[in-house]
């Protein structure tokens, strides 16, 4: 009983997220998730203070986790002064570190933020570039994308003379020495061994799940523009 809770109070997150709270509501009242997403925050909040390790694991397999967006609503208007936001973010990291993350469909949409985001910044030193948002899989973007990703040079050099290219400024292409410091940053600090944890749990999970070669592409894809549905209110 409460390994899961002593687990989580190993996160400088979760002492400075979680007082006193005493079971409000208010921040699910000013949560925009909540809106739409069966995603209660004091819920959540709640369960983790049982310190109850099955309901916890069980919180940790779900995808109700991965329904915030970390906008921190909740952390200005708490009169108890918790920020529900950074539990989620311990109970998110944790998720990952034990693999349970992959039994949720959202849960396993980190392997895509991982290969398309965390790689990239390994790659580029950028979260995200223009030429990654590729309007095929983004169709949310609207009609007036594809004609900015198809004209990207002309468009964004109007805003940096550098627009990956080397030199001084916004957008530039970082050189090697810059990406070396990145890498060793991700290597001292934990970074690099979470991505191989997601990679790993991501593989097993894909084999239970009949793709007999693992986490290849085929199966990043597939989590990362499939949808249930079922996830809103």
């Amino acid at each position: 009983m409460g390994k899961y809770f002593d687990m989580l109070m190993e996160d400088v997150r979760m002492r400075e997220g979680l007082n006193s709270c005493m079971n409000c509501g208010v921040c699910t009242g000013v949560c925009p998730a909540a809106e739409f997403y069966s995603y209660d925050p004091r819920q959540i909040v709640s369960i983790v203070q049982t310190r109850d390790d099955e309901a916890i694991e069980e919180l940790m397999r779900s995808d109700a986790i991965w329904y915030c967006g970390e906008c921190m609503s909740c952390r200005p208007r708490c009169p108890r002064g918790n920020t529900p936001g950074y539990v989620i973010q311990a109970l998110r990291t944790l998720s990952q570190k034990l693999g349970f993350f992959v039994e949720s469909e959202k849960g396993r949409q980190q392997l895509a933020l991982k290969r398309i985001i965390g790689d990239n910044i390994l790659r580029t030193g950028y979260c995200i570039v223009p030429r990654l948002v590729k309007p095929e899989l983004h169709p949310e973007q609207g009609t007036v994308w594809q004609w900015i990703y198809d004209n990207d040079k002309e468009i964004f050099g109007r805003f940096s003379p550098v627009y990956m290219r080397p030199g001084a400024g916004a957008l530039r292409r970082l050189d090697e020495e810059t990406l070396g410091e990145i890498d060793r940053i991700f290597e001292v600090s934990g970074g690099r061994a979470m991505f191989d944890t997601i990679e790993r749990h991501s593989d097993r999970k894909a084999r239970e799940m009949g793709y007999a070669e693992g986490a290849d592409q085929q199966y990043m894809m597939d989590v990362f523009t499939r949808n249930s549905n079922e996830h809103y209110e």
